[in-house]
């Protein structure tokens, strides 16, 4: 990069998260990465990066985060979130309360930083956002109900915060994983991928990446899917 850049992940402790921190520091970025577990925090010092341990559930554990980042490097240029796991039942035996933490991990846990983020971007003059979502959210699966209709929902606020903020120069767009390899593999799962094996969280990180790099410079409002086939166009 010609311009040193800044990146933060959040629930970047593990899986795609951490694979997405890896990949924006081998690209150059300086990286701040938020998780639960401290693993977050133990992989931003391996790449020389800051880390928080705190909860994206939490406005005053994501401000932390971005007020770190901005101590430490003044400017915040990319956006990585990603999400835990929600609750999991029959579409009818989901109680409220879970209905709502589903909220909490899938939908709301994006909205908070990106809130806290975009005002920044805007006076730098632009910056690049992406969420990792689900290949379930406009084709729903009962094995991820949660997950499925709170993303659908994040698809539903990329769109309008596109329609808002693409001629501020901020891009936001979500990535679709289908089976990746941070989940547990089974042979069902994989046969039902047309490329016949489960996605790695590097092929997500290189995705992820390619949106926020100058090269997806024309890429907002989008929903790409990254899943060996599983949801096809028609």
């Amino acid at each position: 990069m010609s311009e040193e850049k800044v990146a933060l992940i959040t629930a970047g402790g593990s899986g795609m998260g951490a694979a997405a921190a890896r990949k924006l520091a081998a690209d150059g970025y300086h990286v701040a990465v938020l998780s639960s577990s401290g693993k977050g925090e133990v992989l931003a010092e391996e790449l020389g990066g800051v880390g928080v341990t705190g909860s994206n559930q939490s406005n005053e554990d994501v401000k932390r985060l971005v007020d770190l980042s901005m101590e430490r490097w003044g400017r915040i240029d990319a956006l990585v979130n990603s999400a835990g796991h929600g609750p999991r039942a029959p579409i009818l035996d989901i109680s409220d309360e879970d209905w709502h933490k589903g909220m909490e991990v899938y939908f709301l846990s994006a909205v908070r930083p990106i809130r806290l983020v975009a005002p920044i971007m805007e006076r730098q003059g632009g910056g690049a956002i992406v969420n990792i979502s689900t290949a379930w959210a406009f084709e729903p699966s009962p094995m991820f109900p949660t997950s499925a209709v709170f993303r659908a929902g994040l698809a539903s606020f990329t769109k309008i915060f596109a329609d808002s903020y693409a001629a501020k120069n901020i891009r936001l767009n979500n990535v679709l994983p289908g089976w990746i390899d941070s989940l547990p593999a089974t042979e069902e799962r994989r046969n039902s991928v047309p490329m016949g094996r489960y996605g790695t969280s590097e092929e997500i990180a290189a995705t992820i990446a390619f949106l926020l790099s100058e090269g997806a410079g024309y890429i907002t409002g989008q929903n790409i899917r990254v899943d060996g086939g599983i949801a096809r166009s028609v």
